[in-house]
């Protein structure tokens, strides 16, 4: 087996952010550039339990799965912060500190900067001010990036990333009717994409299979949203996914059943999902080597 498939999806720490109040307010939302402009959206973010089911994916990630897990407090400032997926592009022992297209989100980039220098990754800092570009729009396969070309994220964006991870591929899709690229799809596996079963979802499928040299299985949900899921490669419990709960998409929980070489782990997140959030929003992921 090659070596970027036994170590695809294999991590040793998670950076995540707490909640704050301020999200109920005053987070962005895909139908509002920009917070001001509606003050009392809806559906509202039940903060009580956006906390419980965000405690419930840490402690996954902590508990079960025996991650490292760097939480960084929330920021009353910046009620995005908890999306810190946002924030940086991680790969091998290398971190791109990205230029969130939101400009209320520039400033949550300063606290992941810090954890990642104090987990001694290499940092680039995205400085060209034409630059924009959100973590949620890369999807990485361990063979190659794509990019989501998005209202978020921008041409120059997709290049500096290209300039940061050379030895990989980069290739740009559009991303129409979503926020993000992983909006609709995510990695379940080291050969294997998750993705929704809309009409925008699936040309965005075919895009980027024409743009790549390797061919991808697919597994097909009847849900975008569902589409975005974590995959990891855990030593002694191999394949992980998690994935959204029966309880909120049920139909593409079944599709999900077909996996029975993974471990399925069901977690909720219909309170974050109010403002676009969704499971791999909420985590950076890395694999840092043992230092001798």
């Amino acid at each position: 087996m090659a070596s970027w498939l036994s170590d695809f999806g294999t991590c040793t720490h998670a950076i995540v952010r707490g909640i704050p109040d301020s999200l109920v307010k005053r987070a962005l939302r895909r139908s509002r550039p920009e917070p001001e402009s509606d003050p009392d959206p809806e559906p509202e973010v039940d903060l009580a339990k956006a906390h419980r089911q965000h405690e419930m994916y840490v402690g996954v990630l902590r508990q079960r799965l025996g991650l490292q897990v760097v939480q960084l407090p929330a920021e009353e400032t910046l009620p995005d912060c908890v999306f810190v997926e946002d924030t940086a592009v991680v790969c091998g022992d290398t971190a791109l500190l990205t230029r969130p297209g939101a400009p209320s989100r520039r400033k949550e980039v300063e606290a992941m900067k810090v954890a990642l220098a104090e987990l001694n990754l290499h940092t680039v800092e995205m400085t060209d001010e034409t630059a924009t570009l959100d973590g949620g729009d890369i999807l990485f396969t361990g063979r190659e990036f794509f990019v989501g070309l998005s209202k978020r994220t921008n041409q120059r964006g997709a290049e500096i990333l290209a300039d940061t991870f050379k030895d990989y591929a980069v290739s740009t899709v559009p991303v129409t009717g979503s926020l993000h690229l992983k909006s609709f799809c995510s990695m379940a596996g080291p050969e294997l994409i998750v993705i929704g079963s809309s009409e925008d979802a699936q040309k965005t499928l075919k895009f980027m299979q024409q743009m790549s040299e390797h061919r991808y299985d697919k597994l097909t949900v009847p849900d975008d949203t569902a589409a975005n899921c974590v995959y990891l490669n855990i030593p002694n419990k191999g394949h992980v996914l998690l994935h959204r709960s029966p309880e909120e998409f049920p139909e593409s929980a079944k599709v999900f059943e077909k996996l029975k070489e993974h471990m399925l782990i069901p977690v909720t997140c219909s309170e974050l999902s109010k403002v676009d959030g969704a499971l791999t929003c909420c985590s950076v992921l890395l694999n840092k080597k043992l230092e001798m």
